[in-house]
């Protein structure tokens, strides 16, 4: 018997499934572990942006703000831009405000990208970028990052490159990798976008998350590509508000028109009150951010430490708060999958699989990835339990 026409659905579904990260999360619910797959803190957001929050909704600011962003917020991404990286923005024309980088993300892929045209992007990958690229008609072409340094061959991306290229997604902080492109990778990048005639369409949002003195250099920086490139970032991991939905995304007004067209029919406009709790954050954070680097630096280590000696093999990220860890030296002959249910059920401890982050079949099934964006007490309590697992 056939299936009823009401009960059918688009076909674009078909290529993704559910978040694996947030399966996890669920599985840690079910079980009662630690849950250091999905990275949201379980501390609390700076004081200065909580207030902030609620002194705009005390002061009634609790109607549609500007679709594409207040204008405050809108004034101190720009003028962050300029002091942090010498971008000139124009908060009128180039920069729109969303509900959150995901958002910015697909309102840009929809907006920018034609059926059948080749995104590129580097795995592992974060996992909205599949389903980004199914909904917005285009077909993905993957390079690989080598771990443990998580670098790309220059021939391959090259020969990723062809006459259906539109766009190249460039995550740098890196989400699972903790990878920064230093800049003469991102040149070899630059290169080939202008000479494909290709778009770069960046996911900064950690920018403000890297150790060891590493420079974020944004792509929009690189001689050449401020004109071709889409760059997105926003407040949920600096400022520990990651159910704020505060994204936004800074394009040259040709790019930035049609994506604008796109996030009024998509979402509106993000939340008003903390828009103008967003202002404040980005106009006070100078001060914040070594604060925030510190804090995450001593969390990487209580939980490195640990599974170092627990037998994973791991390297220190370069930014970002997540750990890529190999476990082909523990006497576990499962999968990367199997592992990750074994960590819940026995370790207390839920990880993501690694393999969720890979295309090519095979790769990442010895990696899980955990989260360090936890309180010091989560984080002690998780090591306590590998290193008895």
């Amino acid at each position: 018997m056939s299936t009823p026409r009401t009960h059918r659905v688009a076909s674009r579904t078909s290529v993704f499934t559910e978040s694996v990260i947030r399966e996890m999360t669920r599985l840690a619910g079910v079980h009662g572990a630690l849950n250091l797959a999905q990275g949201f803190p379980d501390f609390a957001a700076p004081e200065f942006v909580k207030r902030a929050a609620v002194e705009a909704i005390q002061a009634d600011v609790n109607q549609y703000a500007i679709t594409w962003g207040a204008p405050r917020l809108r004034n101190a991404i720009a003028a962050k831009m300029k002091r942090h990286y010498g971008i000139d923005a124009d908060p009128e024309r180039e920069i729109t405000v969303t509900c959150g980088a995901t958002e910015a993300m697909m309102a840009a892929q929809l907006a920018l990208v034609e059926e059948g045209d080749e995104i590129i992007i580097f795995e592992p990958f974060y996992e909205n970028y599949v389903p980004d690229a199914a909904l917005s008609g285009a077909k993905l072409v993957y390079v690989t990052l080598e771990a443990p340094d998580f670098t790309f061959d220059p021939d391959e991306l090259r020969k990723a490159f062809g006459p259906r290229t539109r766009a190249i997604i460039l995550n740098s902080p890196g989400n699972p990798t903790g990878k920064v492109f230093n800049r003469a990778e991102l040149q070899v990048i630059a290169d080939l976008c202008q000479e494909f005639d290709t778009l770069c369409i960046t996911d900064e949002i950690y920018e403000h998350i890297i150790f060891n003195g590493i420079e974020h250099v944004p792509m929009a920086t690189i001689p050449g590509m401020y004109d071709r490139t889409v760059t997105i970032s926003g407040l949920s991991k600096t400022f520990s508000v990651t159910g704020w939905r505060l994204g936004y995304l800074i394009a040259p007004p040709p790019l930035s028109d049609a994506i604008r067209k796109v996030h009024d029919f998509l979402t509106v406009g993000a939340p008003a009150p903390l828009q103008e709790a967003g202002a404040t954050a980005i106009e006070q954070g100078d001060a914040y951010y070594p604060e925030l680097v510190d804090m995450y630096r001593r969390k990487c280590d209580i939980i490195l430490g640990p599974l170092l000696e627990a037998g994973f093999n791991a390297h220190r990220p370069e930014g970002a708060y997540y750990i890529m860890a190999d476990f082909s030296d523990l006497d576990f002959k499962g999968d990367d999958t199997e592992f990750a249910h074994h960590m819940i059920t026995h370790a207390g401890v839920a990880p993501v699989p690694g393999s969720s982050f890979y295309n090519t079949p095979g790769a990442g099934s010895r990696m899980v990835r955990l989260t360090f964006s936890k309180s010091d007490e989560t984080l002690s309590a998780a090591a306590e339990r590998i290193l008895t697992m």
